[in-house]
């Protein structure tokens, strides 16, 4: 009651649970073919190898990028963990062909809300892969980053990754 009178913030939660942004199939980072992704340049996640062209929040937070050609998006959890997902490998040369943000820089999303939606048989024909890396990009400022034991998942619904804050 208090804090509802004096305008108190809720305390951010310290662990967040994250919930596949893709339908597909789950990889380790090792499979995706890009070095950048593969060997952790970026930070330490996941793939997903999509069979459905959408991609939803895995996440409560606020989008912190959307590409302009709209293949990648960054979102904060309320944690504070960065999560960057890019869909496909290649895909920027596609410049925006195909993708379709129904998000904008700044927005605030729930879980399971539907960021971009994008045409699948387009990115397997014009780039390089459509596996789509999903990262902690702050990891070193992370406590935690637990992978889920999962290799079929649907969007918005299978838990992926538990990350906790320091």
């Amino acid at each position: 009651m208090l804090k509802k009178l004096f305008g108190k913030k809720e305390e951010a939660p310290k662990t967040i649970n994250g919930i596949s942004p893709l339908t597909g199939t789950v990889k380790p980072l090792e499979e995706v073919p890009d070095p950048v992704f593969s060997e952790r340049m970026m930070g330490d996640g996941m793939a997903i190898d999509p069979t459905e062209g959408i991609v939803v929040s895995p996440v409560d937070g606020e989008i912190m990028q959307l590409f302009p050609t709209k293949h990648a998006v960054g979102i904060r959890a309320k944690n504070g963990a960065e999560i960057l997902i890019h869909i496909g490998l290649e895909t920027v040369s596609m410049e925006g062909e195909g993708f379709k943000a129904h998000v904008s820089e700044g927005a605030k999303v729930k879980t399971g809300d539907t960021l971009i939606t994008f045409d699948l048989d387009l990115v397997n024909e014009k780039a390089k892969s459509t596996i789509t890396p999903i990262i902690l990009t702050n990891g070193d400022s992370m406590a935690e980053l637990i992978k889920k034991e999962a290799t079929q998942v649907t969007a918005g619904q299978d838990e992926v990754f538990e990350v906790t804050s320091k």
